[in-house]
């Protein structure tokens, strides 16, 4: 089933980008620990708000962000969609 309807927890190509940076790790290891391919992380992230794949995949990278510490924000009224950091930096 490709992503055609649109959910409020759907994440987007930008929270997948910001939630890489935040925890550090490339495309690639995003998408060894995922179990994709890289070229789907590359296509997924170049996609704009309109995610380009299966919703089995965008789960599998979204749980994989999730389990390295990512919380997706989702949008509401009043602010866009996001993502934070679960747990908070130590030094």
């Amino acid at each position: 089933m490709h992503l055609e309807h649109r959910f409020s927890s759907m994440i987007n190509s930008r929270q997948i980008r910001a939630a890489r940076a935040l925890v550090g790790i490339g495309q690639l290891e995003l998408a060894e620990t995922a179990g994709v391919g890289i070229a789907t992380v590359r296509r997924l992230e170049a996609s704009g708000d309109q995610l380009s794949g299966t919703v089995q995949t965008v789960a599998r990278i979204q749980s994989a962000l999730e389990k390295a510490g990512i919380i997706f924000i989702d949008q509401d009224e009043n602010n866009g969609p996001g993502v934070r950091l679960k747990h908070p930096y130590t030094d």
